[in-house]
């Protein structure tokens, strides 16, 4: 049965079993998407061990990093503040599929928001994408392969294209434009070191009103 309990014991198991990351780094295209844009408000969905959230806040952003885990945000929170960004960084523990969080965002990062259990994601990044102010992107990026060290090996599973993820989330165009969709692949290393070639599937979506 999926519950929040079943989802909170799953994703803290496959935290705890990892050593406590001391320098995670930011996913590639967060990497490539931020540098140009000015400071603001972030949101980070699915935070997971915060190279992402540490990142942003490195680079002035204040940030909101919400996980299901609470051994990813508890990590998370104790990083930032061994950092000095703790007045940087919010880490919250949140299931997205019970609650959004609130406030409003010049960025709303949602990378590899996968997960075995009940979520519906298009509603997750509907949400998103109204919690944006005026001018503010929303940047999903999602698993379009399966690497090695994924927990889902399904070789049937379909990884929606963007365009797919756009048509969902279905968001009105004279308010939000896409403004990039499209499958870049790049080389990855797994949590175990190992690397291979993976295709990520990114959305760019700019609120425009």
């Amino acid at each position: 049965m999926d519950t929040t309990t079943d989802a909170l014991a799953f994703w803290d198991d496959v935290y705890a079993a990892r050593p406590a990351a001391s320098g995670p780094q930011p996913n590639v295209r967060l990497a490539e998407t931020v540098p140009d844009l000015p400071p603001g408000d972030a949101l980070d969905l699915g935070c997971g061990e915060g190279g992402d959230t540490l990142a942003l806040a490195r680079l002035g952003w204040r940030v909101t990093a919400i996980d299901i885990s609470t051994v990813a945000v508890d990590r998370l929170a104790a990083l930032a503040r061994s950092y000095g960004l703790g007045d940087r960084v919010t880490a919250a523990r949140v299931d997205l599929h019970a609650s959004f969080p609130s406030g409003r965002f010049d960025l709303v990062s949602a990378h590899y928001l996968h997960t075995p259990y009940t979520l519906d994601r298009a509603a997750v990044l509907r949400s998103a994408a109204h919690a944006l102010r005026p001018g503010g992107l929303l940047l999903v990026v999602d698993h379009g392969s399966t690497a090695p060290w994924s927990w889902n090996q399904d070789p049937d599973h379909h990884f929606p294209s963007p365009r797919e993820v756009a048509a969902g989330i279905g968001l009105a165009p004279d308010t939000w434009r896409i403004e990039r969709a499209d499958t870049p692949r790049r080389t990855a290393t797994g949590p175990d070191g190992r690397t291979a070639e993976v295709t990520d599937h990114l959305l760019l979506i700019r609120r425009t009103a």
